[in-house]
């Protein structure tokens, strides 16, 4: 089985539906949804905890059915290809039961206190870059399911929750961004 076509070559790909440009805006939040799960499964492959490694496989299958939606034209797209509203409220239920566990400094932190945790940090990071991505198709004649942008605004969310429950369960205590909140943290 060969894994290349050429078809490509010229820098055009395949929607369903239509042949764009690779640069096509809706190319460009597909290509970062890709990377946005392909960092949360970094994450997921460093993660301590059955639940951050349940909850971030559970994730990046939403992150499919979100690519297969805006993977076709707004003509051709079935109705079993819309993403529902069940998976934000799946999302909001699972960071809150996170969240229930955790105590978290009255401060901003600077990632990178345990693999784990930053592995999700920069899986957080590149998912607010693809949300980013995915809302600017609202300023071309792209139709976007809101319940796409409300889930991903809350995946960053849930990564935020998984990164200091994996410092959390490594017995870390997540490191102030700023040294004033160390210092008061430490009393030096």
């Amino acid at each position: 089985m060969r894994l290349y076509t050429g078809k490509g070559d010229q820098g055009e790909t395949d929607l369903l539906g239509e042949r764009v440009t690779k640069n096509d805006p809706r190319i460009v939040a597909l290509g970062a949804l890709d990377e946005a799960s392909c960092a949360m499964g970094l994450g997921r492959a460093m993660a301590q905890t059955d639940q951050s490694r349940a909850a971030l496989l559970q994730a990046q299958r939403d992150l499919y059915a979100i690519m297969a939606e805006l993977a076709f034209t707004d003509d051709l797209r079935p109705e079993a290809q819309v993403f529902p509203a069940e998976r934000v409220t799946w999302l909001e239920t699972i960071t809150d039961t996170v969240m229930d566990g955790l105590s978290l400094p009255p401060a901003f932190v600077v990632p990178g206190d345990t693999a784990g945790g930053a592995a999700l940090d920069i899986a957080r990071s590149v998912v607010r870059r693809a949300e980013r991505d995915v809302l600017s198709l609202t300023t071309s004649s792209t139709q976007i399911n809101e319940q796409i942008g409300r889930y991903l605004n809350r995946l960053s969310s849930l990564l935020f929750a998984l990164a200091r429950a994996e410092d959390h369960a490594a017995g870390v205590v997540s490191t102030p961004a700023k040294t004033s909140a160390a210092r008061r943290e430490t009393g030096r």
